[in-house]
Order: structure tokens, then C-alpha cells, then sequence
């Protein structure tokens, strides 16, 4: 009996013993059941879904506050243009002469945005420009695209002059 209790660790005559290797009947039970695996996956996929849309409103945000300070940019650029030049660019030459000289511009002392990168929107539309009667607007057309209504009202817009 003593001998039983004192030899329990020890392998077996015949039998290979590599410190942590698993014996033939602990090999079956060594691995994961597939039921293991879809629980897995249904807690991941429900995780996802649940995290999903509070990341895509997190970047909704985040170009919407990117819009809005590109909009104040291109006012404060639009705001330099009418100081050397008497008059805001006009709609045919539109946001295009802060970054290149147009020809109705004989004092135009710019670029005054850097890259002409600026003037599209996050979503890669270029931003909007209408001028009249010495006031101009500046807007996006958001992610929709689409031009902006009263109902939508939430594409950003500056308007100066």
C-alpha cells in the first residue's frame, strides 16, 4: 500500500514521462468542444455589435467637429482674400482662389490656405461656397451628400462678410 502511494507521480515502466506531457486519455479531454468555441463566438459577436455603433457616433462626431474647424479656417482665409483684394472670391472662381490666383484678382498675395487638400470635406466632397451682396457661405453637404434643407440641419455652416 505504501508502495501505490509513493510511486503515484512516477511513470510507468515503458512508458515515456516528459515533465508536462498529457497521457493518452488526458490527450481527448485537452482541447476545446466546438460548443466552447460557438459560445465564444456568439459573446464576441454580441460584444461587437453592442460596441459597434458607439465607435461609428464617436467618428461621426469627430468629423463633424473636423468640418466645423476647416469651415473657420477657410472663413479666416476668405477673411485675409478680402483684405488685399476689396471683394470676397467670386461663386464662378469659388473656394479654388484661396489656393490659386484667379485672373479677377490682381492683388491676390497668396496662397492663403496651404494645400487645396483643405477644401474637401472628411467625407472627400468639396465644401460649398455662395456669395452675394458682399456675404458669403461656406458649408459641407455632411455625409449624405446631399444638398442642404431647413429639416436637416446638420451640415456645418459659416457664413461672414
Amino acid at each position: 500500500m505504501l508502495a501505490k502511494i509513493l510511486d503515484r507521480g512516477r511513470p510507468r515502466v515503458g512508458k515515456p514521462f516528459r515533465g508536462g506531457a498529457l497521457r493518452s486519455r488526458d490527450r481527448k479531454n485537452a482541447g476545446y468542444t466546438l460548443l466552447e468555441l460557438l459560445v465564444v463566438m456568439g459573446i464576441l459577436a454580441v460584444l461587437t455589435a453592442i460596441a459597434t455603433p458607439q465607435l461609428m457616433g464617436y467618428f461621426g462626431k469627430a468629423k463633424t467637429q473636423s468640418v466645423q474647424l476647416q469651415i473657420e479656417n477657410i472663413g479666416t482665409a476668405l477673411e485675409l482674400y478680402y483684405m488685399e483684394n476689396g471683394a470676397y472670391p467670386s461663386a464662378s472662381a469659388g473656394l479654388k482662389a484661396l489656393v490659386e490666383a484667379p485672373p479677377e484678382a490682381p492683388r491676390w498675395n497668396g496662397p492663403y490656405l496651404k494645400k487645396a487638400k483643405n477644401l474637401l470635406d472628411p467625407w472627400g466632397r468639396p465644401y460649398q461656397y455662395a456669395v452675394s451682396d458682399g456675404q458669403y457661405e461656406v458649408y459641407s453637404l455632411g455625409p449624405t451628400g446631399k444638398a442642404k434643407s431647413a429639416s436637416a440641419g446638420t451640415a456645418p455652416t459659416f457664413r461672414g462678410g
